[in-house]
């Protein structure tokens, strides 16, 4: 279907803070590139109505524009910028939230050989392609209800169940359907990504994480790798030097204090990763910071 009235309805609706009157409905318009920023990912679908994004989860790089979709079936630690966008032409994008208790319930409503066969392996925790005409068509028909007070409290959540099908039974259906699969893959590697961040400043054992997420060392370490694009080692590291980044914006003149906080106990191996990463040392970062406030998650156009 053509993009014009997606495009229209985006642009009428967006607002500075990218929320709608939907729950779990985001809305962006950008009207200048910007430089690569990280952020975390968010479990989401977003889909580019206008304009351009580039996105890099480790060493893997992802590219979407206009008429195309991303999922992110993991929160995950993302650099994303926007490569096309302009005053007369801003990116515009749609996003919405995945929940997996969402996910499940249609799994299990599912009947005999309706869902696709899944590849061997666990699949990447972000994936990109062409959004097909009826996922573009039903999520135009979520934007109309922004216009429709009346109807859009009864009408949204069966909406966004047949957007969630839709992804289901798409070509990137198998990174969705692990998300609400309680024993995949998937959640384990969830389990440990959820543990890493919530425990980022201290020293771990890959043994005893792959333990708590219920795998052998071996299949946990494969698992993680194929979903995150990282070691768990490289993952704990861009949640430290992510969150090192935000306690800059309000603490620019304690850099040794920022990377004692983060689980640095060596200054110099901090800023020295610190610079390797944002392209400046921490303390000459923390001025250009000053003032900015976190971005909401980088996959949305």
């Amino acid at each position: 279907m053509p993009l014009e009235e997606f495009r229209s309805l985006l642009d009428r609706h967006a607002r500075a803070d990218w929320t709608t009157a939907i729950d779990g409905v985001l809305i962006s318009k950008i009207d200048r590139p910007d430089p690569p920023a990280p952020s975390m990912s968010g479990t989401v679908l977003a889909v580019i109505a206008q304009g351009a994004k580039r996105l890099a989860l480790g060493e893997r790089v992802y590219e979407y524009g206009a008429g195309q979709y991303l999922v992110a079936s993991v929160d995950l630690p993302v650099t994303g910028h926007f490569t096309q966008a302009g005053p007369e032409h801003p990116a515009l994008g749609f996003g919405l939230t995945l929940e997996p208790s969402a996910v499940a319930e249609l799994l299990l409503q599912a009947g005999p050989g309706d869902l696709p066969r899944t590849g061997a392996g666990v699949p990447s925790g972000i994936a990109v392609s062409d959004a097909p005409a009826a996922l573009l068509d039903a999520v135009v028909r979520l934007l109309r209800l922004l216009d429709e007070p009346r109807d859009r409290a009864v009408l949204a959540p069966l909406v966004k169940r047949e957007i969630l099908w839709r992804l289901i039974t798409s070509e990137q259906g198998a990174t969705v359907r692990e998300l609400g699969l309680a024993d995949s893959g998937l959640s384990h590697v969830s389990r440990a990504v959820r543990w890493i961040r919530e425990h980022y400043a201290q020293s771990f054992r890959v043994e005893d994480v792959a333990r708590m997420s219920g795998m052998s060392v071996s299949a946990f370490y494969r698992s993680f790798q194929a979903v995150t694009a990282m070691s768990p080692i490289q993952f704990q590291k861009q949640i430290r030097l992510q969150e090192a980044r935000l306690l800059l914006a309000t603490h620019p003149g304690d850099v040794t204090g920022v990377g004692r906080r983060v689980g640095y106990d060596n200054a110099s191996q901090f800023s020295r990763e610190y610079r390797r990463q944002f392209g400046a040392p921490p303390s000459r970062d923390a001025a250009r910071l000053r003032g900015t406030t976190r971005a909401p998650a980088s996959v949305l156009p």
